[in-house]
């Protein structure tokens, strides 16, 4: 009986994670991006209390924007963000080329 009532517990408090996790998404958010940035959020909200919420949504778009538009932070940041990451799976996540790549490319 005490795993039942403990299973329904986790259950619903996964559940309600789940619904307050969806306040969070853009407007304008593809499905694609949504389920990355959820997964990112999902995976790291156990360590951020609701008061730093703000923190972990900027970082999860810090997250996003790296992967889905090639954007870069500092080094430190993007260590940070890839961390929290690990283990999050973007299917056919575009590949960026830096400028001093293409350059390079370029040197005889």
């Amino acid at each position: 009986m005490a795993d039942t009532s403990l299973d329904d517990f986790l259950k619903r408090n996964r559940e309600m994670a789940d619904l307050s996790l969806e306040q969070l998404r853009g407007l304008s958010e593809s499905d694609k991006h949504w389920t990355a940035r959820r997964s990112f959020l999902a995976r790291n909200l156990s360590h951020y209390p609701r008061e730093r919420m703000d923190y972990l949504v900027a970082l999860s778009m810090v997250w996003a924007n790296h992967i889905f538009m090639g954007c870069r932070y500092s080094e430190q940041l993007m260590e940070k963000v890839l961390e929290m990451a690990d283990g999050v799976n973007v299917e056919d996540a575009p590949t960026f080329t830096t400028r001093d790549e293409i350059m390079n490319k370029q040197k005889w």
